[in-house]
């Protein structure tokens, strides 16, 4: 029981996590501005990048004035890079999905095919092609949860990294309601997910709600970025492209334009990849590890012959 929880339960949940934080993002580009941004995996890379590039700095400011033990945590680190990916995401909506506003979808569509090429070639050419290794010994198990649990007769294993994960997520997503629900702005963005031109009728500035979208799905990505690298301990140039298909699945699986969907089809998502691999009857994994992605390939595809509105009843195709 313990090797389950251990060993996939609890990686199916932290992989979900960063797929429904992933997600969220492509979700609401899709509801308010109403096409699919292929580019969203490169932008969480680059996230985890630019958190990799803050930590890096700080630790040789700290060794050229002589404090050779100075680090930075990649959550605090995260907060300047996400700032740098919310200026990534404004940059090309101003100067590559603007100009296609009232083209064809697939013009624009085309345009983020581009844009994902452009910046994973950028992130190659200033980093390099080849792997980093994020950050060393972040991975150790949290000591005082395991006596905590080992006390209680459980033998539940939590990294540090896992808990950081999990009460990121959390924030996230409890931050994400109040702003949808509570705040002006939040409200107008989902007036405009549900017709931008009757919200342009009655006052609402577009481009102001367009923005505060880009805003709001460059901190997932770059949280959704940061917590990967966290979790894998590498970065490689290809990682943003690996997690596109599950995040699009968990977006189509919750259905389309509706954030709380995205967040439960993530966790759906991650926990069936993971618990794929588990060995149901017997010592045979049910699924080999390495066609993990198939499993979120095919659940897209099932939920788009069967119920192409997702869980939430969002947008159908």
């Amino acid at each position: 029981m313990w090797e389950f929880v251990n060993y996939y339960f609890i990686p199916g949940l932290v992989l979900g996590c960063i797929y429904a934080l992933g997600a969220i993002g492509i979700t609401l580009t899709f509801g308010i501005l109403r096409f699919s941004n292929f580019a969203h995996g490169e932008i969480m890379m680059s996230g985890a990048y630019l958190t990799w590039t803050v930590m890096a700095a700080f630790t040789a400011l700290g060794a050229y004035f002589g404090f050779s033990d100075w680090a930075l945590h990649p959550l605090i680190a995260m907060v300047p890079a996400a700032a740098l990916v919310i200026l990534i995401f404004l940059a090309t909506d101003r100067f590559f999905y603007k100009p296609f506003r009232k083209a064809e979808t697939i013009k624009v569509v085309m345009a983020s095919f581009g844009m994902m090429l452009i910046i994973r070639s950028a992130v190659q050419v200033i980093w390099g092609p080849n792997q980093i290794t994020f950050v060393r010994g972040i991975a150790k198990p949290n000591a005082t949860l395991s006596e905590i649990t080992s006390n209680m007769g459980l033998q539940i294993l939590m990294p540090n990294k896992h808990l950081f994960i999990f009460a990121g997520t959390i924030i996230l997503v409890v931050a994400l309601g109040y702003l949808l629900n509570r705040t002006r702005i939040g409200k107008a963005m989902r007036a405009v997910s549900d017709s931008p031109d009757l919200a342009h009728v009655t006052g609402i500035n577009v481009d102001k709600v367009i923005r505060a979208t880009w805003i709001v799905g460059g901190i997932c990505a770059a949280a959704a970025g940061v917590f990967l690298v966290m979790d894998t301990q590498m970065l490689e140039t290809t990682m943003g492209f690996r997690m596109l298909l599950p995040m699009f699945a968990a977006a189509i699986l919750g259905g389309i334009g509706k954030p709380y969907g995205a967040v439960a089809g993530g966790l759906i998502i991650g926990l069936a990849e993971e618990l794929s691999a588990y060995p149901w009857i017997g010592d045979t994994p049910l699924l080999s590890p390495g066609y993990k992605t198939g499993v979120a390939f095919a659940i897209m595809v099932v939920m788009l012959i069967v119920r192409p509105q997702g869980l939430f009843k969002g947008r159908s195709f």
